[in-house]
């Protein structure tokens, strides 16, 4: 019989993907606007890159790299962050992952216990919140207004924290929003960290897909005592996403580092061949985020004019990554959003993501 924990596994981004695979297993065409792959959309990583990966292959990159990540790849990534997000980390602060998504599990599984409660903001990426509660833990929202072009909520963040928190989790720039944070939100809520002593994760796998003004870093404007945990990666930036490569950095308490070294020593290690091709991603040309960049500007302009022509919908303008967050309105004949998402997969092969998923 399965774990009864198998019941708090949910994950909206694919929960309707079964039936589209029956679609197109029919022969029908089905649109998928549910997940973020842009390589599904006409993009490919660098050159330079995917030859990198070939290369690693015949030089015979193939044994196990070590838990923590090959030690020249989390020299490029520390070089990285200090590059493009000022932010001061040493190689051994970094940590591979397979993805953000892994890198979510291996931090929550090292900081939460049964119990414990976690901030996330809402409306979030759906995993942060499964795993929560995978693990026995409590997500905890906190408020995103629409019509504050969707940002934080101080005062909620600082009425919601408790002696059971053990982290407040930001996503800047924000899936599935698409806004930014400025660096005075990211320094209050750094702030509130310190002062709870408890950690700041900080998701910024957009940080390259800044489409309108800056990024800014949490873990450049905190304060010294402040423990920050930076999540990023290679999917977006490097259209690497079916490799499955991310990293986490720690910045501030020492057993946090250790606790997720020594979860991350359970899995082994990354595949190898692909670390040394993202060596050759961060210290390779970066022309590439240039023409994505406008290749997302020209869709998103799309997207607004389109939505702006219907009655039907509003839409905060993203500033950042590849999504648009629309809100309908009005009221159809079903019972509930998730109803409606079916209905539009069903009738018109076309797969989204209702907002609360």
């Amino acid at each position: 019989m399965p774990a009864g924990r198998v019941e708090k596994l949910v994950y909206s981004i694919r929960e309707l993907a079964p039936l589209a695979r029956e679609f197109e297993k029919r022969g029908e065409k089905v649109l998928y606007f549910n997940i973020g792959d842009p390589v599904r959309w006409g993009f490919q990583p660098p050159v330079h890159v995917r030859r990198a990966l070939c290369e690693a292959v015949e030089e015979g990159y193939s044994w196990y790299s070590p838990s923590q990540g090959d030690e020249e790849l989390r020299e490029a990534i520390a070089e990285k962050e200090w590059a493009w997000n000022g932010v001061k980390i040493s190689p051994d602060d970094v940590f591979l992952a397979f993805g953000v998504t892994e890198a979510i599990l291996l931090v929550f599984a090292s900081l939460l216990d049964r119990g414990d409660e976690v901030l996330l903001p809402n409306p979030t990426y759906p995993l942060y919140t499964t795993y929560a509660h995978f693990l026995e833990a409590k997500p905890i929202y906190y408020r995103c207004a629409e019509d504050n072009e969707w940002q934080p909520s101080l005062e909620d963040i600082e009425s919601k924290i408790t002696g059971r928190t053990k982290a407040i989790v930001v996503i800047n720039p924000n899936n599935p929003t698409g806004t930014t944070y400025s660096a005075e939100t990211l320094k209050r809520i750094a702030e509130l960290v310190a002062e709870h002593n408890i950690a700041l994760i900080s998701d910024e796998i957009y940080d390259g897909l800044v489409l309108e003004g800056e990024h800014v870093s949490a873990a450049k404007v905190a304060p010294e005592d402040a423990t920050v945990i930076g999540l990023n990666g290679f999917s977006k930036n490097f259209l690497m996403t079916g490799w499955r490569l991310g990293y986490i950095y720690v910045k501030g308490d020492e057993k946090v580092k250790e606790a997720i070294y020594k979860t991350a020593r359970t899995r082994l290690g990354v595949s190898t061949p692909i670390q040394r091709a993202a060596i050759a991603a961060l210290r390779g040309p970066l022309t590439h985020l240039e023409e994505f960049k406008r290749g997302l500007i020209k869709r998103r302009a799309l997207m607004s004019k389109l939505l702006a022509e219907s009655e039907f919908f509003s839409l905060v303008k993203p500033k950042a990554a590849f999504y648009v967050f629309p809100r309908l309105n009005f009221r159809g004949p079903w019972r509930s959003e998730k109803e409606m998402v079916k209905e539009l997969l069903v009738e018109e092969k076309v797969y989204v993501v209702h907002g609360s998923g």
